[in-house]
């Protein structure tokens, strides 16, 4: 095998060919994925590695995977420090160079030297092109983050510096890597509520996660706690309904970005909190249910509350600049859906703080009622969240099974009847790299959802699921409010790792600075 990429000649010619010949024997050809470990001295290194990114051009999607299969490799050849060498086309501007970088590692620049490398070569075989210069960054944090909170040994990551080599360095590297560490912290915080078992994280933890953020960031988040009897003075009798049967009780949590100047823009995020959903009376039994993760269900709840501790980082104390004069609302409802006499039964008919009235019935009976309850809490806090005077909502949930079989594991289900925002939304999760696909609203579909006692009832039939659900949502929103509704039961869990994701985070900041910029 003969290299035509000019940095693997100069290395497979300083090590005698041997990098060449290694490649052959483990018949490395550099599709998007593989990786190969070599032992090979002369480098002043331990290990060799090659991590194949193919042969297209690699999208920043797959520069944020290389991110977490750098952390693997490390891992298994117990390096303490690596070095990356990214062959990638000439050209690039000092933008895709601080994109790349920052999809790849996150962390701020350090002047240091690691004592032990190894060198991770990504390319395609055939690109002939490199880059030149030199930074450092400490950690790829999302790939070598391991929530060990509950487990009695653990063993720290050994992985602690990262340099990249060859996409630049000064200020605005710095600055972009701050940023990328800020919204990391922000999704593994919210990977680690999704990860807390149910008996750690009850709806008052949550409520007191919230707090503590909005202490920590007090110059710019605030934190309004809603207790059961404060929710009933607002007639939040849908919400209520649903935490009713639990030995702990419901707290509706209102957080709040404010910036120093005037504002000019008004967003809420609204996530769905429950922290346990038993299925209550109709209770979620059967081979798929997957009653024994419904810890995941706060997932929509985790994405927000994770935005929020992100945001108040990203915006620095006594510096009017990243955030503009955006004012941002994060609101969870958060209870539990359990089982006990106090509970809600089906066929009952429940109050949301709009007076619409819903029954908790479906007319086919295919769908559990009183397993419909996200929406339920969702409807009393997207009516909270209008009547804060926000212009755009979007609201994330752990709503639908529906939209796992429509979409699978890994992408989230959009639905909106605005274009304009679904532009802005798309435009960032584009930057993101997370995956979301727009689902129609299809109004036909409401006739499965009315009621012969009531305004509506809370489920419609099995065919198309994930629509009446989000038509549902549509009825507690002001006609005057730009509203979205992104079902994301599928990619909040990784099941493989059989971990959560922190996903929606990242989607949600880059959407908050780009309309604080608009």
């Amino acid at each position: 095998m003969k290299f035509e990429n000019s940095i693997l000649k100069g290395l497979d010619s300083q090590l005698g060919g041997l990098l060449a010949e290694a490649s052959v024997e483990e018949d490395f050809t550099g599709k998007a994925g593989q990786s190969a470990i070599f032992r090979l001295p002369g480098l002043g290194s331990k290990r060799i590695g090659l991590i194949g990114l193919g042969s297209e051009p690699p999208s920043l999607a797959a520069y944020r995977g290389l991110g977490e299969a750098l952390a693997t490799t490390a891992k298994a050849a117990q390096a303490r420090a690596t070095a990356v060498f990214l062959a990638s086309s000439e050209g690039l501007s000092a933008e895709s160079k601080l994109n790349t970088v920052s999809a790849i590692v996150s962390g701020k620049c350090l002047n240091f030297i690691p004592c032990l490398m190894l060198v991770v070569c990504t390319f395609p075989v055939h690109d002939t092109s490199y880059l030149c210069g030199e930074m450092s960054v400490t950690g790829t944090i999302l790939g070598v983050h391991e929530d060990n909170r509950f487990k009695s040994e653990s063993k720290r990551p050994l992985l602690q510096f990262v340099d990249i080599v060859g996409l630049g360095t000064g200020l605005d590297l710095e600055k972009k890597l701050k940023f990328v560490e800020d919204t990391c912290s922000g999704i593994i915080f919210g990977r680690e509520l999704v990860n807390a078992p149910a008996n750690v994280l009850t709806p008052g933890v949550l409520a007191e996660e919230a707090s503590k953020i909005a202490s920590m960031y007090s110059d710019v988040l605030s934190a309004k706690i809603l207790n059961v009897e404060q929710c009933k003075e607002l007639k939040m009798g849908s919400y209520l309904a649903v935490g009713a049967a639990s030995a702990n009780p419901p707290h509706f949590i209102h957080m709040c970005y404010k910036p120093s100047g005037p504002v000019k823009a008004k967003l809420g995020l609204v996530g769905k909190g429950l922290t346990f959903d038993s299925g209550g009376y109709n209770i979620k039994t059967g081979p798929g249910c997957s009653i024994e993760l419904m810890k995941f269900d706060m997932g929509g709840s985790a994405a927000v509350l994770g935005a929020a501790k992100a945001i108040g980082q990203i915006k620095p104390p006594g510096v009017e600049a990243n955030l503009g004069h955006v004012q941002v609302h994060f609101i969870v409802a958060a209870c539990e859906n359990m089982i006990s006499g106090t509970g809600m039964r089906p066929g009952d008919i429940v109050t949301a703080s709009n007076g619409k009235r819903i029954e908790l019935v479906n007319p086919e009976m295919q769908v559990n009622n009183t397993d419909a309850e996200g929406r339920l809490t969702l409807a009393d806090a997207l009516v909270y969240a209008c009547n804060q005077g926000v212009e755009k909502i979007i609201d994330l949930a752990t709503l639908t099974g529906a939209c796992v079989v429509a979409l699978g594991p890994s992408i989230a289900g959009v639905f909106t009847p605005y274009d304009a925002l679904a532009k802005e939304v798309f435009s960032a999760s584009e930057a993101t790299g997370e995956k979301l696909w727009r689902m129609p609203l299809e109004e036909s579909y409401w006739d499965s959802m009315k009621s012969g006692v009531a305004d509506m009832v809370n489920t419609g039939g099995r065919q198309g699921g994930s629509i009446t659900a989000a038509l549902f949502l549509k009825q507690f929103v002001d006609e005057k409010v730009q509203w979205m509704h992104i079902d994301m039961a599928g990619p909040v869990w990784n099941e493989k790792k059989r971990s959560a994701t922190g996903f929606g985070v990242s989607t949600l900041v880059e959407w908050v600075l780009k309309n604080s910029t608009s």
